[in-house]
């Protein structure tokens, strides 16, 4: 007997020493790729999977998402705001809010070693990013409406007649940059191509077939070096080099404050090509008089979102930015028309100021009237509809709000979904009445489609304007 005891405890011990394998080895770490970049997570944080969803704690949110993240821990509510949009959740429950329209979770918010975590999957896609999964591996794959792109994308630019196809460099003797325009002293005609890129904001101008050659003052580092940007406005950095060897090619690289749309006209004389770059939509602020000196009211009228910055998505993969430009430019036409106003745009292309700089130029200009056009838009409730206009404390905002959203509610006919206070940047930090107008849900389809319509838009600009007017005569 004592020798059978013997066997079985000498047989316990041997299969305790084994290497754990098979089903109990650890699952892998789920990994999050954004815009083709991992997230990279710090040590502590943990990414979860219950039930089949992918839960973050709201930490990464914040740091790594960059989304504005508010957790109070009284009511347990996780509050999570990206521009105008707010979303709303509560731990242990699965039903949670967008732009306050009730919305059900397939897993709720949870609180895990004293941090909070939420579904992956419902934040970015009502943040306007698309999710995918593969499960094999365990990555989310996050992807922005709008990526910014580490490959440039062309900017047409006029071709300058007799590019010959010799393999003879073209010789480079001198660059300079002054007035917006990029003078290469260069002894052949060449043809460049310009692109735009993001992160930093810059303009990339590409010279085939080009070497440098004497070099001139402006290029005594030799192959590569920098210009004295001192004095230039909204250029921080220009540098060039010699890209390529074989073809040889010569960048020069323009990098800006704020880049806009970029329109390239290109022309070569006695020696020199002449890249004329009309960078447009660079917020200043503008020399002409302010409403105050001038006897006008100054209104200043904010398209939502514009250039990397698409807003939310539609129904249809329509973009919030195509609809508030639109509408804005119509509210600028007809308040031209009006002798006591003077109107002021954010934005008159497609171009992404921030919010701050939307904030900088009505507070300088001491404008009269602060008025931001916005889509709304709930991806998990496409029945949600309707007019929404926001004001933040201030009575004299409150009372722009009613009378505008009482324009827009008559002409629209969409549902009246009530003036609202809403803790928004650009409502909080301008120091004039300032509105922020949801005109109506992208993410419905019969709005959508109105939305986007000439006679819609005119009806909501004229109620815009008859709400701005009846404003300021009873100011």
């Amino acid at each position: 007997m004592k020798k059978i005891v013997s066997v079985l405890l000498f047989s316990l011990l041997f299969l305790l020493a084994l290497p754990v394998t098979g089903h109990a080895a650890s699952a892998p770490q789920t990994k999050i790729i954004l815009d083709g970049q991992e997230l990279m997570l710090p040590s502590d944080v943990e990414v979860v999977n219950i039930n089949k969803n992918v839960m973050i704690p709201i930490r990464v949110v914040a740091e790594n998402l960059k989304f504005k993240v508010q957790w109070n821990q009284k009511t347990q509510n996780v509050s999570i705001e990206q521009n105008a949009k707010v979303l709303s959740l509560n731990v242990g429950k699965t039903e949670a809010s967008v732009q306050n329209e009730k919305v059900q979770l397939n897993t709720a918010p949870r609180l895990i070693k004293n941090t909070v975590v939420v579904p992956l999957r419902f934040v970015s896609e009502e943040m306007g990013l698309s999710v995918s999964w593969n499960n094999k591996d365990k990555v989310v794959g996050l992807t922005s409406a709008a990526v910014p792109s580490d490959e440039p994308s062309p900017v047409p630019a006029p071709a300058v007649p007799g590019q010959g196809s010799s393999t003879e460099w073209s010789k480079v003797s001198d660059i300079s940059f002054a007035n917006q325009q990029l003078v290469v002293s260069v002894d052949t005609e060449v043809t460049p191509q310009i692109t735009r890129l993001n992160n930093p904001d810059r303009i990339v101008v590409d010279l085939p077939n080009t070497a440098f050659g004497e070099m001139g003052p402006a290029l005594q580092q030799g192959k590569m070096g920098k210009l004295d940007v001192s004095g230039i406005p909204n250029v921080t950095e220009i540098r060039y080099s010699l890209f390529k060897n074989d073809p040889a090619q010569v960048r020069v690289v323009i990098e800006l404050n704020n880049l806009s749309d970029v329109q390239a006209n290109t022309q070569y004389v006695s020696g020199k090509l002449i890249v004329d770059l009309a960078l447009t939509g660079i917020i200043g602020i503008p020399v002409s008089p302010s409403g105050s000196d001038s006897g006008k009211s100054v209104v200043v009228i904010d398209a939502g979102h514009g250039g990397k910055d698409p807003g939310t998505i539609g129904i249809s993969n329509t973009q919030e930015k195509n609809f508030t430009l639109p509408l804005a430019l119509k509210v600028q036409a007809l308040l031209l028309q009006e002798p006591d106003i003077e109107v002021v745009m954010t934005r008159e292309t497609d171009v992404y100021p921030t919010r701050p700089e939307r904030v900088q130029l009505a507070n300088t200009l001491n404008a009269d009237v602060f008025v931001s056009i916005h889509g709304n838009s709930v991806k998990a409730s496409p029945q949600s509809s309707g007019t929404e206009t926001y004001y933040y404390k201030r009575s004299s905002s409150k009372q722009l709000a009613d009378i505008v959203h009482k324009h827009l509610i008559e002409a629209l006919g969409f549902k009246d979904r009530k003036v609202k206070n809403g803790n928004l940047e650009v409502l909080r930090n301008t120091t004039m009445p300032a509105v922020l107008l949801e005109i109506g849900f992208l993410s419905n389809p019969d709005e959508e489609q109105a939305m986007f319509s000439e006679s819609v838009q005119n009806k909501a600009a004229q109620a815009i304007v008859d709400g701005i007017k009846e404003f300021l005569n009873q100011s």
